[in-house]
C-alpha cells in the first residue's frame, strides 16, 4: 500500500505525528506506528491485571470494613461514602440493567464499573468516609506515602490506561520527539503498585512477555 492509501484508512491527523518524529520519512513513520501498536498490546494485558487486582483488593477491603457484600450500591445512597461519586448514574445503570436481566450480583457490578470510580475512591472524600483505612490494601506501600500522593500516581496509570484505550501513541516525549522515557516510567509505576498490594510482577505477569525490549530497541533506532 501507498502510505496516501494508509493515510486514507488511518487518517492523516493520526499519521502526521509519526510523520513529523521521523523527519518526513514515510517508510519509517508506519513501522514506528506498527511498533506503538505492538507496545500497546503488551501493555493492554499488564494494566488489565493490574486493574483486576486493585479493584479486587479494594472491593474485599470494604465489604470488610462496612460488613456488608453489596457495599458499593448501599455506599451511594444519601450519607454514603460515595454518594457523590463523579460515576454514580453509571454504575446505577449497571447496576439498575444487571437486575432488570437477573444478573445482579457484586462481583457482576465490581468487574463492569470503569477504572475511574476504583480512583475516585482514593480523593478525599470517599477516603475519609470510608474510614480514611484503604491504604491498608497496601501493605508494602512505601513508609509516609498518603492518600494524596497514591491518588496521584494511580492517576498517572488511569491516563495512561485511557492512552492505549484509545490507541494513541505512547512512544513520544511531551515535544512529540520519539522517547521512551515517560512509557518505562509508567511502566514502573504500574510495577510499584503490584509490588504495593504485597504481590510479585514476575508471578502476577507470568507468561506474558511485558515490556520486551526488543520493541524499545526498535522504537529508539528510528529516531
Amino acid at each position: 500500500m501507498k502510505y496516501s492509501e494508509y493515510e486514507k484508512a488511518f487518517s492523516p491527523a493520526r499519521l502526521n505525528k509519526y510523520l513529523i518524529a521521523c523527519d518526513g520519512n514515510t517508510s519509517k513513520a508506519l513501522t514506528l506506528y506498527r511498533h506503538n501498536v505492538k507496545l500497546c498490546q503488551k501493555f493492554y494485558g499488564i494494566l488489565n491485571i493490574f486493574e483486576v487486582v486493585l479493584r479486587n483488593a479494594i472491593n474485599t477491603h470494604y465489604q470488610e470494613v462496612f460488613n456488608d457484600s453489596e457495599w458499593i450500591e448501599k455506599q451511594m445512597q444519601n450519607g454514603g461514602m460515595i454518594e457523590n461519586a463523579p460515576q454514580k448514574n453509571e454504575v446505577l445503570k449497571i447496576i439498575s440493567s444487571l437486575r432488570q436481566n437477573g444478573r445482579y450480583t457484586n462481583d457482576r457490578v465490581v468487574s463492569s464499573v470503569s477504572f475511574g470510580f476504583w480512583t475516585h475512591l482514593f480523593t478525599r472524600q470517599p477516603f475519609r468516609r470510608g474510614g480514611q483505612n484503604l491504604l491498608r490494601i497496601f501493605p508494602n506501600r512505601t513508609i509516609g506515602l498518603g492518600q494524596r500522593a497514591i491518588f496521584n500516581e494511580l492517576q498517572e496509570i488511569k491516563t495512561f490506561r485511557n492512552r492505549i484505550a484509545h490507541h494513541e501513541a505512547i512512544c513520544f516525549d511531551s515535544k512529540g520527539r520519539i522517547d521512551m522515557t515517560r512509557t518505562q516510567n509508567k511502566y514502573e509505576l504500574i510495577l510499584k503498585y503490584i509490588a504495593f498490594l504485597g504481590h510479585q510482577s514476575n508471578h502476577l505477569f507470568y507468561g506474558i512477555d511485558i515490556l520486551p525490549d526488543s520493541i524499545i530497541a526498535k522504537i529508539e533506532a528510528l529516531k
